[in-house]
């Protein structure tokens, strides 16, 4: 996991790896290179969201009992 890119910059070389896959004017194997590459990230932002998701749910759940008890 420490290879991995910050969320933000991961999805701007996303934003990057469309636009150029879009303008169409690359070989062939090199856009497959590319759209490895983004299946990759996306694979990666996925699981950084589903680890957010969890962290924002654990502060909820820490948030809602100690509102309770007081």
């Amino acid at each position: 996991m420490s290879n991995e890119m910050p969320f933000k910059q991961s999805m701007q070389r996303l934003e990057e790896i469309v636009s150029l896959l879009e303008k169409n004017e690359i070989e062939l194997e090199t856009a497959i290179q590319y759209f490895e590459e983004g299946l990759k990230l996306v694979n990666q932002c996925d699981q950084q969201l589903k680890n957010f998701e969890e962290k924002v749910t654990v502060l909820m759940d820490t948030y809602q009992k100690d509102n309770n008890n007081e």
